[in-house]
């Protein structure tokens, strides 16, 4: 009997680990269109049209924002672990670029180490006036009330 209380808790507590242990593995998230390497290989630049491209790759996943000649299949994979912040494991981007006939110009692959990071400044934009506290702010206006509203 007292052997069957100890395996049972032995199970028990192996349970518990091996759950434990499972929501700490990191959690993938795909995200985008990336082309084969064999669909990419059919895009023939000064040959290909954009409706060529449509038909072999699909839609892009974005269009540049100041050329609408230049299109971008980006693909991006994401890791999470726990509460951790998530951190970008694999990121690949495929621009293809089109002349004024719509023909492929250009067909460039991007991987993630030739990307670079752009840290936000935190500077303050200054603005006229002066800061007011908390309270300021609710009691300022005490006592400047007219009677004009009449």
């Amino acid at each position: 009997m007292h052997s069957r209380i100890k395996r049972f808790t032995f199970i028990v507590i192996a349970g518990f680990t091996a759950a434990w242990l499972a929501g700490c593995s990191p959690q993938i998230a795909n995200r985008g269109n990336l082309p084969e390497p064999e669909d990419l290989d059919q895009i023939k630049v000064g040959q290909s049209t954009k409706g060529d491209v449509t038909d072999i790759l699909g839609t892009p996943s974005s269009i540049a924002t100041f050329d609408p000649n230049v299109w971008l299949y980006i693909s991006r994979q994401v890791e999470t672990l726990a509460f951790f912040k998530p951190e970008v494991v694999k990121q690949e981007v495929v621009v293809i670029s089109f002349d004024t006939a719509n023909r492929v110009d250009l067909v460039k692959q991007y991987h993630l180490e030739d990307g670079k990071r752009v840290e936000p400044t935190d500077r303050v934009t200054p603005t006229a006036g002066r800061e007011l506290t908390i309270l300021q702010q609710l009691f300022g206006n005490l006592g400047r009330f007219s009677d004009q509203a009449k």
